[in-house]
C-alpha cells in the first residue's frame, strides 16, 4: 500500500491545524506555506476534505478551514479513505469478502490469494481506524532547541 501524495498532503495538513488551539480558522496560504504543500493542490484536498465533512469553511476576511472534530476523533481511515479510497490490495478481496463474483483467475468467490490478503484488508483497515491525527501529532518530535555551554 502506498498513499498518494494527496493522501500524504492531507494528513500533514489536518496535523498542523490539530496541534493548534480548537476552532482556529487556517489560511490556504499559510498552512501551504507553513507545510511546503502547492497551494493549487492544498486548495484541491482542502475541498475535499471539507465536502467529506472533515473540515467546514469561514468565508470572508479572516476566512479559511476549521477542523469540523477534535484531532481525537478524525481518523486516518477517514482521511485516506476520502482521498484514496478504501484499501484494497488485490479486485479479488472484493470477491472473497462478498463471496461473489469470480477473480481474474477464474476462481468463483475470491481465489486463495483473495481471501488472505482479505486479512491484510482487515489488519490495516483497523489500524488506520483506530489511528488519530492526535495519534501522529503525538509521535511527532518536538523541534530540536539550541542549547550552548560557555
Amino acid at each position: 500500500m502506498k498513499l498518494s501524495k494527496k493522501a500524504e498532503y492531507a494528513l500533514r495538513a489536518l496535523t498542523a491545524m490539530g496541534r493548534e488551539t480548537a476552532g482556529r480558522t487556517f489560511s490556504i496560504h499559510d498552512l501551504a506555506a507553513k507545510e511546503h504543500i502547492p497551494l493549487k493542490f492544498l486548495e484541491q484536498i482542502l475541498l475535499s476534505l471539507k465536502n467529506g465533512g472533515i473540515l467546514r469553511s469561514k468565508r470572508g476576511v479572516g476566512g479559511g478551514y476549521q477542523m469540523q472534530a477534535p484531532s481525537t476523533d478524525i481518523t486516518l481511515r477517514q482521511v485516506v479513505e476520502l482521498i484514496d479510497g478504501p484499501f484494497q490490495p488485490i479486485p479479488c478481496c472484493e470477491n472473497a469478502r462478498t463471496q461473489s463474483g469470480s477473480c481474474e483467475c477464474g476462481a468463483i468467490g475470491g481465489c486463495g490469494l483473495g481471501r488472505t490478503l482479505l486479512d491484510l484488508q482487515s489488519v490495516v483497515q483497523n489500524w488506520l481506524d483506530t489511528t488519530t491525527i492526535a495519534h501522529v501529532i503525538a509521535r511527532s518530535a518536538p523541534p530540536q532547541a539550541l542549547t550552548f555551554e560557555i
